[in-house]
């Protein structure tokens, strides 16, 4: 752990509940505040979700082998953080970046279950117990939280083909089921933050087993089928950017349609309404 960082005490804050006589601390009614969806809720019906995602197991594959055989770097489910230059900025600054993800986003309930933002999370055990504080979302800045992280914030908007960024929150004793990303388009960085020592705190992708460390970037694949485990007693905390795969035509002009369709999409247009929304709700009870 780095020094000063106590990470129980972060979980307590995260993951507050009353005890089964009602007695403890009560937590804001962010949904109800923000309208966002409850986490829990049943995921919607399938002809509410774009026609990409939908139909994701037949034109997927077509669409992924095409970026496969048109990727500019390695397409094996780790890839090296020296083909991304500008990861070296997010390592000789992650200290800054911690300590604006503990003031900020790691404060009260200022990051929502990933169940309560997505749609399509909500299927997967346990990602009540998996949170996020958005900076950036499917294409679009979520400005409430990015002006409270001004150097994070500058730090990922230099990011080539930046498509997503958040501080990802798992709580101790969590496991995040096998899964995998929406297109091969995208690559998906991790900047370790906050990492317990008390366990073991792991990713499977695929057949490879990693893990985090402070102040270092681990960089890989998500299309490829992954898990997460957190056997420690404390919050693990990375900053997590999703970034376009460097593509020669024609994957790229294959990607780019691919993305804007699902960015356009009213399915993608609910989580990024219900990211605003709760940032927005979390800024009015700190008033």
């Amino acid at each position: 752990m780095t020094a000063g960082v106590e990470t129980p005490t972060h979980a307590a804050t995260l993951w507050r509940h009353q005890d089964a006589d009602g007695r403890g601390p009560l937590v804001p009614q962010l949904n109800v505040i923000s309208g966002a969806p409850v986490a829990g809720t049943p995921m919607r019906a399938e002809k509410g979700r774009p026609f990409v995602i939908r139909f994701g197991k037949h034109l997927r594959g077509v669409v992924d082998r095409l970026i496969r055989s048109s990727s500019l770097v390695s397409n094996d489910p780790v890839l090296d953080v020296r083909d991304f230059p500008w990861t070296q900025a997010l390592r000789e600054n992650w200290q800054a970046i911690r300590d604006e993800a503990i003031a900020v986003a790691l404060r009260g309930d200022a990051a929502p279950s990933l169940a309560t933002i997505s749609p399509d999370h909500r299927s997967i055990a346990e990602v009540d117990k998996w949170r996020s504080f958005f900076l950036w979302g499917y294409g679009y800045r979520i400005d409430d939280n990015a002006d409270r992280c001004p150097t994070t914030a500058s730090l990922v908007e230099r990011i080539p083909g930046l498509n997503s960024a958040f501080f990802s929150i798992l709580a101790p004793g969590t496991h995040i089921p096998d899964h995998r990303g929406v297109t091969k388009g995208l690559i998906t960085c991790h900047l370790g933050l906050i990492v317990p020592r008390d366990g073991d705190v792991r990713m499977r992708v695929h057949d490879r087993v990693v893990r985090w460390a402070e102040g270092e970037t681990l960089v890989f694949d998500d299309t490829y089928r992954h898990e997460v485990w957190n056997d420690t007693g404390g919050t693990r905390v990375v900053l997590l950017v999703q970034f376009d795969r460097p593509l020669r035509n024609p994957g790229k002009w294959v990607a780019d349609l691919f993305l804007r369709i699902v960015k356009r999409s009213a399915f993608v247009q609910e989580a990024r309404t219900n990211i605003s929304d709760w940032a927005a709700a979390v800024k009015r009870l700190e008033a």
